[in-house]
């Protein structure tokens, strides 16, 4: 998309319905994937909850919470979704379709998994649904590096009704390795078997933009940069979300951020963060029974760090009472105890942006974010705690500034507070402090954008796309 813009298309991105614990809050406190918000700032726009209008969030069992268009209306399991749903989703669908359409010269719509898989189609709502709806030139898009790239197009196109079929005008080879010339003769056999062109060939390269699901944890780096001189260990929980929170953290060159899953040893790192979670109690026990609590509560005991940002600083606290069982079973579920909070889950989920200024570590700082979270936290001591922002509802750290929780995600895009934090990591140890006048993390975001763009406009024919 970024390329496109860079033509003077007015292009906007659409996503009918995507599955992801990623999330985000827009201007008017709807919440849409995360990967439809970077499609949207790579068009240069604000994201609004049209580009998503349904967000589906696994909690686990085989239910999800539904959040249509921006808002959370129910939790069901996956039959039961597709009976009450399918039809409320699809009026809301071509509602949004409608309305970016008349906005916008372009859409680029994105499916989910494959278009052809036949015993789900009668309840697609993302892929060929959406491009008979607006009778959209439609690319397939491969992903060579699987491997029998040319046996998915094939089997795809034989798959499709003769009417889907029609639409597809390009196919796009997606994560190639090696020599292009190589891959020569297997393009001119595709393009004569299927009577279809390939438009692009797009390589494989390393950019490190936001993430859509956890799957992609395990292709983060270990190893850290040469430069990395801070660990921050994040905690792999069953149901970690937003850990977009940390893309930040990874692109500074002094930090290398260490995923830890609940089965490993914890070991000493700088800091420890616990992460958010979209089943907050069901995380909480996982980190009991894997024995990563006392793992943690060891460490800070030995003068370590910790951060709990949303579902973590949830699990901070003393108490977490589920009154309606929102999560599960009924009651209440003794926390890790390191701040004194008590927390009530709420069938109301608080969704929106957020302005404060900081008051830890350094005053004064002004913080962007947002929260998405489903219950409310009480201080039960404010002698013992002291909040991190001029609004205690978003978070307090203990008297020794060794635990730190919160609610706002997004905190570590805020380049200034960032570096403050991290230059409280660092000066214990003697090393030097970080300049805290820099820029915020979203122009080093708009940089990977245009590298992005960069090799997406070398590697396909654009000019095929938009004729």
């Amino acid at each position: 998309m970024p390329d496109l813009r860079r033509r003077g298309v007015s292009v906007a991105p659409f996503k009918g319905q995507n599955m992801a614990l990623n999330s985000y809050v827009t201007s008017s406190g709807g919440e849409i994937g995360y990967a439809q918000v970077v499609q949207a700032w790579a068009a240069g726009l604000v994201p609004t909850v049209e580009m998503n209008p349904i967000l589906l969030k696994p909690q686990g069992n085989m239910t999800s919470q539904i959040i249509l268009k921006g808002k959370a209306v129910d939790c069901v399991q996956a039959q039961d979704y597709y009976e009450r749903y399918f039809d409320i989703g699809w009026q809301t669908i071509t509602k949004c379709l409608d309305h970016l359409t008349s906005e916008y010269q372009l859409l680029v719509c994105e499916g989910a998994g494959s278009p052809a898989e036949v015993n789900l189609k009668h309840r697609d709502l993302t892929n060929m649904r959406v491009a008979q709806y607006l009778t959209a030139k439609t690319l397939l898009v491969v992903d060579i590096d699987r491997g029998g790239a040319f046996a998915h197009v094939v089997g795809t196109l034989q798959l499709l009704e003769p009417a889907e079929r029609k639409l597809i005008q390009g196919i796009v080879i997606n994560k190639f390795r090696g020599q292009r010339s190589l891959l020569q003769s297997g393009i001119n056999w595709l393009e004569e078997y299927t009577g279809i062109p390939v438009i692009g060939v797009i390589p494989w390269f390393e950019i490190n933009l936001p993430a859509e699901d956890s799957l992609s944890l395990f292709d983060r780096r270990s190893g850290g940069s040469p430069q990395a001189e801070v660990t921050i260990a994040v905690i792999r929980l069953p149901r970690i979300a937003n850990f977009t929170d940390f893309d930040p953290l990874d692109a500074e060159a002094t930090v290398r951020v260490k995923y830890v899953d609940l089965t490993e040893t914890l070991g000493h790192p700088d800091a420890v963060i616990i992460p958010g979670s979209k089943t907050t109690i069901s995380d909480l026990l996982a980190l009991k029974e894997s024995g990563m609590a006392g793992q943690i509560q060891d460490y800070l005991a030995a003068g370590g760090q910790v951060m709990g940002i949303c579902g973590g600083y949830q699990m901070l606290g003393q108490t977490i009472t589920d009154p309606y069982g929102l999560e599960g079973k009924k009651g209440d579920y003794p926390g890790l105890g390191l701040l004194p909070l008590k927390t009530i889950l709420d069938r109301q989920k608080v969704s929106a942006k957020r302005a404060v200024t900081s008051a830890y570590p350094q005053v004064g700082f002004p913080i962007e974010g947002y929260e998405i979270h489903q219950g409310r936290t009480q201080v039960l001591d404010r002698d013992i705690t002291a909040p991190m922002f001029d609004d205690i509802g978003l978070g307090v750290i203990n008297q020794q500034q060794s635990v730190w929780g919160h609610y706002l995600h997004g905190i570590f895009d805020n380049s200034a507070w960032r570096r403050a934090w991290l230059n409280h990591l660092r000066t214990p140890r003697g090393l030097h402090t970080l300049p805290t006048g820099v820029p915020n993390y979203r122009e080093h975001r708009e940089m990977l954008l245009d590298m992005l763009a960069d090799v997406v406009e070398e590697s396909l024919d654009l000019d095929s796309i938009l004729a």
